[in-house]
């Protein structure tokens, strides 16, 4: 019985009951759909908006070459180095698997020792008189040495498994710590995209004004010229000129937009605006079309998801923690010491004074203290598991809205696109009819503003086509895949935990088309 009792302690040490609800993941607030509401077109209606087709040569990982414009492709390679949020992500990551590691350590016997090493002494003079009357002084000493050490064991037994919960606990919240860096740098690369997007827009919305103003001026020089002639009045010139002189305004307040969407890129690749300076150039970006795929894999492909998920893992495992106070702490300790007048003799037998024994320790009354925290640790899950439904259903929204305004704004390009050739061309006409004298110039003035209104919103919806574009990759989850996080520690048993993967991992695949316009 002896040998079967020693044969079992070490089982129950290494393997004892969990106190505590184990982890079942929580469904979504509601079903999930077999296919995307918006993905859909309406029946009879033309196909606009195509699912992407593979191609072998695209960069799946690197999400953001879909856009095939090299500038952003360099801009976006700097934001895991240089990006001051994901290093604030990354460090609390690394703080995550450090106190993964401290709990583990509680799951070891713990060895302290001490030692000291004194000396005490007396000493003083001592006066003698010998034979003839002679008197001498003497020096005496009396030194004892006296040295100690001894070393302290404390070992708390985890046989209801508190401890173990407490690293199932830390080693779900590390999850979600990475989960949230990887969600943080998602995050800076679709704001990235976003406000390069933006710029490329106000290089064309600002060519755009330096044409309007060239052929404002010489609508003007018209103008002056029937008024030289007689043929007008001089209202004319000024109505030309007030039109000239205000989009001249227009021109240069394009200016102060692009500076502030260039300071805007250089924070987010962690640089200071005067390190940062993108030349104006005509827009390369190519308008992508991202295959949204089926529902049910989008909770497996956001990272915000992953980590919420991981949150409720976390609050679960906290239930059993709280449990765990309900049962009795066992611990194993001994002592040894040894105290000696030498060194040489110090660490034997003779002078070695020891105890070890168990120590239990447990609440016999606290007046429903423990019940309560069990209480809060399972309020405190059930509040996890509704972030988690709100956030697939915030997930679920995002997608929807991106493909609705993908889908939409293709066709209202096209609209646009014949609305700006009609307008031009009413602009030509009136030009010339002024010219004739049959038509006032308030009808330049008014052909000249519309069609200059309709330059501006076609540039306004292709920009919508690429900040939807952007959002439709983010609200997918870009290239991350929940295989992505760090496998969780092991907990069953004293394992050392899995090593931390990089502080920032290269991106994974994920479903996005050849670029298409």
């Amino acid at each position: 019985m002896k040998r079967g009792s020693a044969s079992l302690l070490p089982l129950l040490l290494v393997s004892g009951c969990l106190v505590g609800p184990d982890y079942e993941r929580a469904p979504p607030a509601s079903p999930v759909a077999p296919a995307y509401k918006e993905a859909e077109l309406p029946t009879g209606a033309a196909s606009v908006f195509r699912p992407a087709q593979p191609a072998d040569g695209a960069d799946r990982g690197q999400w953001w070459r879909i856009y095939g414009d090299p500038t952003l492709d360099s801009l976006a390679a700097q934001i895991d180095v240089s990006n001051q949020n994901l290093k604030i992500f990354e460090a609390n990551y690394r703080r995550a698997r450090a106190i993964i590691r401290q709990d583990q350590s509680a799951l070891y016997p713990s060895i302290s020792g001490t030692g000291s090493a004194q000396q005490t002494g007396t000493g003083g003079l001592r006066g003698t008189t010998a034979a003839g009357g002679t008197s001498t002084v003497t020096r005496y000493d009396s030194t004892i040495g006296q040295y100690s050490t001894g070393f302290t064991l404390n070992w708390e037994l985890d046989l209801w498994g508190t401890l173990r919960r407490q690293v199932e606990s830390d080693s779900a919240s590390a999850q979600a710590s990475d989960a949230e860096l990887a969600n943080a740098r998602l995050s800076a690369q679709t704001d990235l995209v976003t406000n390069y997007a933006s710029l490329r827009i106000s290089d064309d919305r600002k060519r755009l004004y330096e044409a309007t103003v060239a052929a404002y001026q010489r609508s003007m020089q018209i103008a002056q010229n029937q008024v030289d002639a007689g043929i007008v009045s001089r209202v004319d010139l000024v109505q030309a000129q007030t039109q000239y002189e205000q989009t001249r305004a227009q021109l240069v307040n394009e200016g102060i937009n692009r500076a502030l969407l260039e300071h805007a890129i250089a924070l987010l690749v962690g640089k200071a605006p005067s390190e940062v300076s993108i030349e104006p150039a005509p827009t390369r970006l190519t308008i992508p079309t991202v295959d949204s795929g089926v529902p049910s894999t989008l909770l497996e492909r956001r990272p915000d998801i992953a980590s919420a998920e991981r949150q409720m893992a976390a609050a679960n495992a906290q239930i059993g923690v709280a449990k765990g106070a309900f049962y009795p702490q066992i611990s194993l300790g001994a002592t040894i010491g040894f105290l000696s007048g030498g060194l040489g003799s110090l660490l034997q037998l003779g002078t070695a004074a020891w105890s070890v024994g168990p120590q239990i320790a447990g609440t016999l009354v606290d007046g429903g203290g423990i019940a309560a925290q069990v209480q809060g640790a399972r309020a405190s899950y059930d509040a996890t598991v509704a972030t988690y439904r709100q956030t697939v259903l915030t997930a679920f929204q995002q997608v929807e809205d991106a493909l609705a305004q993908q889908r939409i704004l293709v066709a209202q390009e096209r609209v646009q696109r014949a609305a700006v050739a009609a307008a031009r061309e009413a602009e030509r006409l009136s030009l010339n009819q002024y010219r004739v004298g049959t038509v006032p110039y308030t009808t330049v003035v008014q052909t000249q503003a519309s069609a200059l209104a309709a330059e501006q919103s076609l540039l306004t919806i292709r920009l919508n086509r690429l900040i939807a574009s952007a959002n439709l990759v983010k609200a997918l989850g870009g290239g991350w895949r929940q295989e992505d996080l760090p496998p969780p520690v092991p907990i069953g048993g004293l394992k050392q935990a899995n090593p931390a993967p990089p502080a920032f991992p290269p991106p994974s695949n994920q479903n996005v088309s050849t670029p298409r316009q």
